[in-house]
């Protein structure tokens, strides 16, 4: 350093200087003491020079007292176990918060991932309806247009009236099936009993048709399954109705006239 520096040379031109001084009164006592005497030899010299050294004022090295602060090392720490804990868990927290954010982000994503495959799952495509494919028999009955006289209900009054009742039924009945299936697609199948035939063609028939069908059915079930006939009249009745019942419905017509 800069100051130890010129703190050396000063001490090395002090020596030099005491060195010349003291040569001088050495020369000068030896003068007066022994006029006679031999000069001043090196190890005079490196003596006096050794004798200097031992000198506090002189020394190279010098010992210095300053003050400083007690180290807060050395003082007595205070015991706090649970701010320490606190203090490790923020920092705890402040370590693995990322990973936290990043596990929210993917757990968040996950379930929305699921929500969507649910909604899509939700989402059924609209089945294309099939054609109604119209049956040629009912259990062993023909129901083919065909098949049936082109006044089904004239035909089977005429039945009725020359003692044939169970044909005349059967035609009625039969009738009725192929106008179900013909005219009103009724999905009435080949299995389909008496039963099932009359709850599909209540579903979808109402009014006058739906208790016309009703009628005819329940005829048909007691001549067959009971061996009761029914009153003539009531008989007369179904066939006179039959074409108004259960033909397809047409719309009318008007005639458009101009006027004069």
């Amino acid at each position: 350093m800069p100051i130890l520096r010129a703190l050396r040379a000063k001490q090395t031109l002090i020596v030099i200087c005491v060195l010349a001084f003291a040569a001088g009164v050495s020369l000068v006592r030896a003068e007066e003491a022994a006029p006679n005497t031999q000069p001043i030899t090196a190890p005079d010299i490196e003596q006096a020079v050794e004798k200097i050294k031992t000198d506090p004022n002189l020394a190279h090295e010098r010992k210095v007292r300053t003050l400083r602060w007690r180290s807060d090392d050395n003082a007595p720490k205070k015991k706090y176990g649970w701010l320490k804990w606190i203090g490790e868990f923020f920092g705890f927290l402040a370590e693995t918060s990322r990973v936290i954010v990043w596990l929210v982000i993917g757990v968040a994503i996950a379930m929305l991932v699921v929500a969507i495959v649910r909604i899509f799952r939700s989402i059924k495509p609209r089945s294309r309806a099939t054609p109604f494919s119209a049956p040629t028999h009912v259990r062993e009955m023909d129901i083919r247009p065909e098949s049936l006289p082109e006044d089904i209900g004239a035909a089977a009054l005429a039945l009725w009236e020359r003692g044939e009742h169970r044909a005349a039924l059967a035609l009625l009945y039969r009738g009725l099936l192929s106008r179900l299936v013909h005219s009103h697609e009724i999905p009435i199948r080949h299995s389909s009993t008496e039963g099932d035939c009359l709850v599909l063609a209540v579903e979808r028939l109402s009014g006058e048709r739906g208790e016309y069908v009703t009628r005819v059915i329940r005829m048909w079930q007691r001549a067959v399954y009971g061996a009761q006939l029914p009153q003539a009249a009531d008989v007369q009745l179904m066939c006179t109705g039959f074409a108004a019942a259960l033909n397809k419905p047409t719309l009318d017509k008007y005639t458009v006239g101009t006027a004069s």
